[in-house]
């Protein structure tokens, strides 16, 4: 049975389409209500790091509600928060240390941006305010969260209501490869720092690892070795959004630890509740944290459902469950295996380049492999493989607009860090039929490759 619009009472994500319901999660699977299964080959949007099904994170959730579902963490700390922050604060490096929870990753990169303006104001610096972000990025769909994003065909109905943050070319190894590339080599953001003027600027916002928006793109290591040589030059916070890529997902807890620098803050959600609750944090430096202690006394921020009882308690449950199974070194220890399933992909001539790290992976799909020419947007071929994929029992998560603003179309795959070896062969084997059975031609014209 399909649920859909106008039928069900229910506002779906899209109303011009019908939805299987799922019913339940065992590991790397869906199942619907007619018993059919599907391979969740991205973790849902990237969240399922822990799998589905898995009985302590519920149990702990279900305790934490029977003892204490609510406290508003302007009058009462609780148990879950304070164990989940030490979690964290023993997984992170110095000197990240002070954990601030909420409920989404929008939310906590909106907190991470007051948090950054908040720090140089009472720092006796008023004047730095400016976030400088990348195209193409992601980092929520609240209004200032998606102004902050380089996800154009997103932000485009919405521009009027956006703030015009200033922006540099994200690093794209596939598209601009050279060592004389200023979006590779971090000289992007040292020319927009001049153009701004750098005692203006409050913080550099960025994915370390490249999310769904420009397709698990690997920056170089020499790349944030010059962005942290920048922001220390010019007194400017460097924002990690790990939201996506945290908490194991790139065979690291931290996709920051792939390069030298230490954030001044970091930002998770995601792979931080394994899909559990919603449940996101914000993490700050001790010298962030000092500095407002010593001045106001106080983080002017506040939302109804911060440090959450049970929201933490599935953060704690989950994190402690990783580490236990030590899923993120075996996420490390699978990803050879991983990418080399993939790169059997790149027989098909809509294949131009495979590329990720850990159980993240995106594969870009274009025209011309010689050219890296783009598909023309009015094919939808992005959205019609994903379909063929929904078709063979696969989940995978489709992005466009990477490559220009319009043109870009890729597919990202991340299974749950339980994946097994059988099961990524499975992926393999439903993403090459899936292929196959979409036509890389608008919808009036032939198949050129057929």
């Amino acid at each position: 049975m399909a649920h859909r619009y106008p039928e069900s009472a229910l506002f779906y994500r899209r109303l011009d389409r019908g939805f299987p319901l799922a019913v339940r999660g065992e590991g790397a699977w869906i199942v619907d209500e007619t018993g059919r299964r599907y391979l969740d080959a991205c973790g849902g949007a990237m969240v399922a790091v822990a799998g589905h099904g898995v009985a302590e994170i519920a149990e702990a959730i279900a305790s934490q509600a029977r003892q204490l579902a609510y406290v508003n963490g302007s009058q009462f700390t609780n148990a879950a928060a304070e164990d989940l922050a030490a979690e964290l604060a023993e997984l992170l490096p110095e000197p990240l240390r002070y954990s601030y929870f909420l409920a989404s990753g929008s939310e906590a990169i909106e907190a991470a941006v007051k948090l950054a303006r908040q720090f140089w104001y009472e720092r006796g610096r008023p004047e730095k305010w400016k976030v400088i972000r990348r195209n193409p990025s992601y980092h929520g769909n609240t209004l200032a969260a998606l102004a902050l994003s380089g996800r154009e065909h997103y932000r485009r109905i919405y521009r009027p209501l956006l703030l015009d943050f200033p922006s540099i070319p994200a690093p794209d190894l596939y598209r601009h490869p050279g060592a004389d590339c200023p979006a590779c080599n971090g000289e992007a953001l040292a020319a927009e720092l001049a153009a701004q003027g750098p005692e203006t600027v409050a913080a550099f916002l960025a994915e370390p690892i490249l999310g769904s928006s420009g397709g698990a793109v690997v920056p170089p290591p020499h790349y944030y070795r010059r962005v942290a040589e920048l922001c220390r030059e010019h007194d400017v916070l460097y924002i990690a959004d790990e939201v996506l890529t945290g908490c194991g997902r790139t065979g690291r807890w931290f996709a920051f630890q792939h390069y030298d620098p230490v954030p001044d803050v970091v930002v998770l959600g995601k792979g931080l509740n394994g899909g559990y609750s919603p449940l996101s944090a914000v993490v700050a430096s001790r010298e962030i944290a000092a500095t407002l202690a010593g001045g106001s006394g106080a983080f002017n921020h506040a939302q109804t459902y911060s440090h959450h009882p049970v929201t933490c308690a599935a953060g704690a449950a989950t994190v402690r469950y990783l580490k236990r199974h030590r899923l993120v070194e075996r996420c490390a220890a699978v990803s050879a295996g991983f990418f080399a399933e993939l790169a059997t992909l790149r027989d098909h001539p809509a294949v131009g380049d495979v590329r990720g790290a850990g159980l993240l992976a995106g594969i870009e799909l274009v025209r011309d492999r010689a050219t890296r020419e783009p598909m023309p947007r009015d094919w939808r071929f992005a959205e019609r493989l994903v379909e063929s994929a929904r078709e063979e029992g696969l989940i995978v998560w489709p992005n466009v607009g990477h490559a220009d603003g319009t043109r870009g179309d890729l597919v990202m795959v991340a299974p749950p860090l339980t994946v097994t070896e059988e099961e990524v062969a499975e992926i393999g084997a439903r993403l090459r039929r899936a292929l196959a059975a979409t036509p890389m031609a608008g919808p009036e014209e032939p198949d050129p490759v057929a």
